[in-house]
């Protein structure tokens, strides 16, 4: 790893400024420093790409005063949608060529840096995001990306994948570059606090699924393992916290540094089984994606523990996978998230087709017990 220090020594810290893959900033108040960030990366017209809520809390605005203020020029396209898909990428594509934007932020949840990411690879490398499904399929430099999360979830501002859905089959299409990975994420826990309720919730719980997943998949590293074990400490340490409180400034920050340690997990091992899970209840249900991922993941957690390998990697965060599986669906109660799919109104007629889709998503390749359709159908039916 490229640091000074360990995942776990700066989880200790209350602010930072180190290289890891990218440039990673913490701290409270660290927002103030985006203008001259924005200089430093050779930005002089900036797209910010962000949601209307976002604008509406004030952190748009803000950072676009920042950007002014450094003697910058600074756009705002705010039409960003959960879930994006090609549709809303191709119309930041069309605000980024009208701004003529050399540098882009994305400012907001998963969705504004997943939209961010997926303007530019099409604005710099031509075509279509179809055309980038897969790693690696961008011949071209893409533009400076600043990645400012506003939830602690996603960990997409670690990440260089950008997950944008075909609005036909509703198929998430993961496209992945080094090259569209952001120069710098700016993590500022002040800028978490207006979340609404119900949003600290699915953004937490889906952080925690990151961590757990990372944890146990086929690719899992020695680097991922730091950053999947150092992630999970901080997040189950402070999601009740935060949703108790939430407006302790530390538990923010440290759901925040969590959600990032493991969007950095990520990077290095991929997801597993639940992920695959979750997206046909999206695509099918319009179950928020945090609910979805973090109701079958305990599910997943006792048919992996199965194997006495996955058993041990479940064991290394938690005493056992069962006190593992028990403690996330004590996180989900505590949340006020539904614990099983008849509560959120899902068909148990579907569940073929819930699993068949499942069996697909490339996410249950990394799964680090194989997985197959009929194995899903029945964590499916365990989950009505």
């Amino acid at each position: 790893m490229n640091l000074n220090s360990s995942p776990a020594e700066l989880s200790k810290r209350t602010e930072f400024d180190v290289e890891l893959h990218l440039r990673l900033i913490f701290g409270a108040g660290s927002i103030g420093r985006v203008g001259q960030i924005a200089r430093e990366v050779g930005g002089k017209r900036a797209l910010v790409v962000t949601d209307s809520g976002i604008v509406k809390a004030g952190h748009a605005g803000k950072v676009i005063g920042l950007i002014e203020a450094a003697g910058l020029e600074a756009v705002c396209f705010d039409r960003v949608r959960e879930n994006p898909d090609t549709t809303v990428v191709d119309e930041c594509v069309a605000a980024a060529r009208a701004a003529k934007a050399d540098l882009l932020i994305g400012l907001g949840g998963g969705s504004s840096m997943d939209t961010a990411k997926g303007c530019n690879f099409i604005l710099t490398n031509g075509g279509r995001m179809h055309d980038y499904w897969g790693v690696g399929k961008a011949t071209k430099p893409m533009l400076p990306l600043i990645a400012i999360p506003t939830t602690a979830g996603t960990g997409s501002e670690c990440q260089s994948f950008a997950l944008i859905s075909d609005p036909i089959t509703h198929q998430k299409m993961a496209c992945g570059d080094k090259k569209a990975m952001a120069r710098v994420a700016i993590l500022d826990p002040e800028l978490t606090v207006s979340q609404p309720p119900r949003v600290t919730a699915c953004t937490g719980i889906d952080a925690v699924a990151h961590a757990v997943e990372t944890a146990v998949t086929k690719k899992r590293n020695e680097t991922s393992l730091a950053f999947s074990h150092a992630a999970f400490a901080l997040l189950a340490a402070n999601f009740v916290r935060v949703l108790e409180n939430p407006r302790d400034l530390a538990a923010r920050g440290a759901m925040l540094l969590g959600a990032a340690f493991a969007g950095t997990a990520i990077e290095h091992s991929m997801l597993g089984a639940a992920h695959s899970a979750a997206n046909p209840l999206t695509a099918h249900f319009s179950i928020i994606h945090g609910q979805a991922v973090g109701l079958m993941l305990p599910h997943v957690v006792r048919f992996n523990a199965v194997e006495p390998e996955t058993a041990r990697g479940y064991e290394a965060i938690a005493d056992s996978a069962e006190t593992l599986a028990t403690q996330l669906e004590a996180l989900l109660k505590h949340a006020g998230l539904n614990r099983s799919l008849t509560e959120l109104g899902a068909n148990r007629e579907m569940i073929l087709v819930l699993a068949e889709e499942a069996s697909k998503q490339w996410t249950a390749s990394f799964n680090p017990r194989t997985i197959a359709e009929a194995d899903f159908r029945a964590m499916y039916a365990a989950a009505f």
